[in-house]
């Protein structure tokens, strides 16, 4: 019976799948009484524990491996009705039945005697996977995902039947998603050797939120505020922040992934050189149900660079309109990202339509409707910057003493700015100085 994993429909993609080939596989030669061979069962039983064992181990899933490798496979399946899933549509009538269908089949798999077939096989000693505590921490999912991931895994292994089975994990598909926007926060683009576009999650993203940022808090709240408007799908501006070095903008935008990710909130990352792949991105993401923000670091050009006019027509402007599920982010040192020069407001330039000139150079910020600055902090603002750390990380210091070994630092260390009160505090560390 466990042959019948290439009948799959819906989730046809398992069927390709080399690990749950081998284990059907496998398990079939084991339980048939006519066609019995148990060293070819053997064979394939050690073939689909060994890529198993080391899928899992990279994404730190734990307990019974075979539980956790199917769950996350289904997690990661995109098809038609995790789609309608997703998008919260009516999954009932014959999507639904195909569904069941595989579903039926996939539950058989999940429930698999796996412990009967390792004994009878003479592989107990690999029953281990079937209690499994991987050796170090995930290099693709955050801790809060992979737990999410084995959590479903023994729900799952609970259900008692196919249907059961198909409505816990619709559930999950209705409440998180499904494949790797469903699981991810945080995105790249990149082009293969052919120079097609994939989206790629960014993994071991540093878990935080704005409430870990210290100071700027009108910044904050003025980001948060247009935010909140977005993920609520309330009418809501592309943003730009922009200022000093080092005051956590980027910062700000890597906080957003985490705090709004369990509202439908990803970010994808695009670079300068990447900007030819944005009106394919936007219409690939356009029709998913989440919100999407396109974030651009470090956004600036100088006066002879023309590529901020593509980016224009892009963000605005161009026949398409811009999806209401996407908006665009940037940071930038530069408020109006185009340099200027003096010649720009030369009364004697050559130039016979200064002002065209001029208004063009700044068309591209004012596509930003909300606009943030980020100041470098003044003494004040820096030493309350410099407490607060020193007190979130343990340092063992008067206050006294820390200020003015973090006014030192700063002086030597490119001046006063979130990051530098950030690298004091890691020197602090690094010397020994936690309580």
């Amino acid at each position: 019976m466990f042959l019948e994993y290439d009948e799959l429909i819906i989730y046809k993609e398992l069927a390709d799948d080399p690990v749950l080939a081998l284990m059907c596989e496998c398990l079939s030669s084991y339980s048939s009484t006519e066609t019995r061979d148990m060293e070819l069962a053997r064979k394939q039983l050690v073939g689909a524990i060994r890529p198993m064992v080391a899928y899992c181990e990279e994404r730190a899933l734990k307990g019974n491996l075979w539980s956790a490798y199917l769950t996350d496979r289904l997690l990661n399946a995109e098809n038609a009705y995790t789609y309608a899933c997703e998008a919260n549509a009516d999954t009932a009538g014959s999507i639904a039945d195909l569904v069941l269908h595989d579903m039926e089949i996939i539950f058989r798999m999940f429930n698999a005697d796996l412990k009967g077939a390792l004994k009878a096989l003479g592989l107990s000693g690999l029953e281990i996977v079937l209690d499994y505590v991987p050796a170090c921490d995930s290099r693709i999912y955050s801790v809060q995902i992979r737990d999410r991931i084995c959590d479903l895994a023994e729900q799952l292994a609970c259900s008692g039947s196919a249907i059961r089975f198909k409505d816990i994990l619709t559930r999950f598909y209705i409440g998180y998603g499904a494949g790797a926007l469903g699981l991810h926060r945080a995105f790249s683009i990149e082009a293969d050797r052919d120079g097609a576009m994939h989206i790629v999650p960014v993994l071991n993203m540093i878990p935080m939120t704005l409430d870990d940022l210290v100071g700027y808090e009108n910044a904050k709240h003025k980001l948060t505020e247009n935010t909140e408007a977005f993920v609520e799908k309330k009418p809501a501006n592309n943003c730009l922040l922009y200022g000093d070095a080092g005051t956590g903008k980027s910062s700000c935008i890597r906080a957003l992934a985490t705090q709004y990710y369990n509202r439908g909130l990803r970010i994808i990352q695009v670079h300068r050189d990447q900007f030819e792949y944005l009106s394919e991105l936007i219409s690939v993401i356009k029709n998913r149900n989440y919100r999407f923000i396109i974030y651009m670091d470090d956004l600036s050009f100088e006066d002879f660079e023309t590529d901020y006019k593509y980016l224009k027509a892009v963000i605005e402007g161009g026949l398409e309109q811009r999806p209401g599920n996407v908006l665009i982010y940037a940071t930038s040192n530069r408020r109006h990202l185009i340099k200027e020069t003096s010649s720009d407001r030369n009364d004697y330039d050559e130039d016979m339509h200064r002002s065209d000139t001029m208004a063009e150079k700044l068309s591209l910020s004012q596509r930003f409707g909300v606009q943030i600055y980020f100041g470098a902090p003044v003494k004040k603002e820096y030493d309350l910057i410099v407490t607060e750390l020193a007190k979130r990380a343990g340092i063992n210091m008067s206050e006294d003493e820390l200020i003015l070994e973090a006014n030192k630092w700063e002086l030597s260390h490119g001046g006063r700015s979130g990051r530098t009160a950030r690298q004091f505090i890691d020197h602090l560390l690094g010397c020994g100085q936690e309580g």
